[in-house]
């Protein structure tokens, strides 16, 4: 995707983006990000360090270590335009550090950089040696309608820094408005590399022997769902033992009452064409806040590949509204990322699907459980129990009601706060009742289906200081949303409508980073 900077939704500083949008909260309420100030910052996802963050860039794993690069602009709270890519690295996908900028921007004539993919030329075929890095990156030169193309980064020092492959595009733009987002992978059983490319309503492929050199392949199209952009292509097994190909893309189904973050189709890739098993997308998450996501490979300490699971990482902001945040004004930055997740592919009766839970890891970092065991429920029942920062799960069990769920970042009055469960037919997560980014109140309870005959459903719920992320059953369904609740709302509570219920095991875990 595009780099912040190449959009109109920045105009100017974005410092005081939230000032009529956020009440003032008492300094002492929470430790001071800066004098007078209380901090939003998160406490387990991983934040740009000041400044400004959008699209993840699929991490590569190299000596022992996950190497993370996302767009980065320095310059955000000055006005000036231009993404770089940031690097942090991580062991274990919770803890990460930051090691600065590995691709800068405007170094060239072609100026800033915007998404793209880094490889590890295991057999130096693209000329730097065994083992280089190669980052493939859209830049647009003169920000013209048909200027994006591709251009290549190469680093000899495992991905720490890269220089540029001279100033041309290796694959340049065929006069066409968008031919963005190069994801690149190896295809090792014909012994070249494949390019998926968003190309408006079109992911393209394209192949290579060396990374320098392109060709066109073939191409899959859909319509409906906007603009494709940030293009994901990978193998994986299922549950049942079958290896399938997976084509994702960030896409924006909203007008069509559908998702705007990750959408995806399970089906067959011969290395040029791709045949979906259904004509329609998946999407990997039915919240509002989840874009510009990528999965990347799941190793263990060795570095030996798991061919049945993934990890994924979105973003968590939205373009509609990605200049709003409190975190800007108090703690000097925009950017928020998703918690990592393990994806596993399943097959379900009505076919394959993706199923997410927490990345494993995040086990590792609690530092205090809660555990009130069976709670039953009739209404509205307050919990003794205060924080900003924490997991939620259980069980929900019933004979007969409507709905039922978990009031999140509770007010004092209980007039605010996050509402998530599920109603009727559907699961949901609602941000109307507390402080959120979409001033167009359009965008704040989002669904996705839910089978009211089982009697029971299973809830796994992050929050943390602007996010909450829950993971229905098996994580099938996930909703990630912004939220901004004053930090001074800490309380939880649990409901049902139309009935009574049982929250079975309700179990709270906060982390320490």
């Amino acid at each position: 995707m595009r780099g912040m900077s190449r959009r109109a939704l920045f105009a100017g500083s974005a410092v005081g983006a939230t000032a009529a949008l956020l009440p003032a909260v008492p300094a002492a309420a929470q430790p001071k990000a800066s004098a007078g100030c209380a901090s939003y910052r998160a406490r387990y996802h991983l934040t740009v360090p000041d400044q400004w963050k959008n699209d993840p860039q699929r991490p590569v794993w190299i000596d022992g270590e996950y190497r993370y690069y996302y767009l980065y602009n320095a310059d955000y709270t000055t006005g000036a335009v231009g993404t770089a890519w940031r690097l942090a690295t991580s062991s274990d996908l919770v803890s990460f550090t930051d090691r600065g900028i590995a691709v800068p921007k405007d170094t060239t004539p072609n100026g800033d950089v915007w998404s793209g993919s880094a490889v590890v030329d295991t057999d130096g075929t693209a000329g730097f040696g065994k083992g280089a890095v190669v980052v493939l990156v859209t830049m647009s030169p003169d920000d013209g309608p048909t200027s994006q193309a591709q251009f290549l980064y190469y680093s000899i020092d495992g991905g720490r820094t890269f220089a540029p492959y001279g100033t041309a595009p290796v694959l340049p733009n065929p006069g066409v408005r968008d031919f963005r987002d190069p994801k690149v992978i190896r295809d090792d059983e014909r012994g070249r590399w494949v390019m998926a490319l968003a190309e408006g309503n079109k992911l393209g492929f394209y192949h290579s022997p060396n990374l320098r050199t392109w060709t066109s392949a073939g191409s899959f199209t859909h319509d409906g769902i906007g603009v494709l952009e940030c293009p994901d292509l990978f193998r994986i097994t299922a549950d049942d033992g079958t290896p399938k190909w997976v084509l994702g893309a960030s896409a924006n189904g909203k007008g069509a009452g559908l998702p705007n973050t990750y959408a995806y189709w399970t089906g067959s890739f011969d290395g040029t064409h791709f045949t979906p098993d259904t004509p329609e997308p998946q999407w990997l998450d039915h919240g509002w806040d989840w874009y510009a996501a990528v999965t990347f490979d799941k190793r263990d300490a060795s570095g030996t590949l798991d061919e049945r699971a993934r990890y994924a990482l979105g973003w968590l902001n939205n373009w509609d509204y990605a200049n709003t945040t409190p975190t800007i004004d108090c703690d000097g930055f925009n950017g928020t990322d998703s918690i990592v997740r393990e994806i596993r592919l399943v097959r379900a009766s009505d076919g394959y699907h993706l199923a997410s839970r927490p990345v494993a890891a995040l086990d590792g970092y609690v530092s205090r459980t809660v555990r009130l065991g069976d709670v039953t429920v009739d209404g509205t029942r307050v919990l003794d129990y205060r924080g900003t920062a924490y997991e939620v799960s259980c069980e929900i069990t019933w004979d007969q009601l409507t709905g039922a769920g978990l009031q999140l970042r509770r007010s004092p009055d209980g007039g605010r706060h996050i509402d998530a469960g599920i109603y009727g037919d559907y699961a949901f997560l609602n941000r109307r009742p507390t402080v959120n980014p979409d001033a167009s109140a359009r965008w704040q309870e989002s669904h996705s289906p839910f089978d009211p005959a089982a009697r029971s459903v299973r809830l796994r719920i992050l929050v943390d200081r602007t996010s909450v992320e829950m993971f229905v059953d098996d994580g099938r369904y996930v909703h990630s949303s912004e939220v901004f609740p004053y930090l001074l709302d800490t309380g939880l509570a649990l409901f049902t409508s139309g009935g009574s219920a049982v929250f079975r095991n309700v179990v709270i875990r906060e982390f320490t980073v």
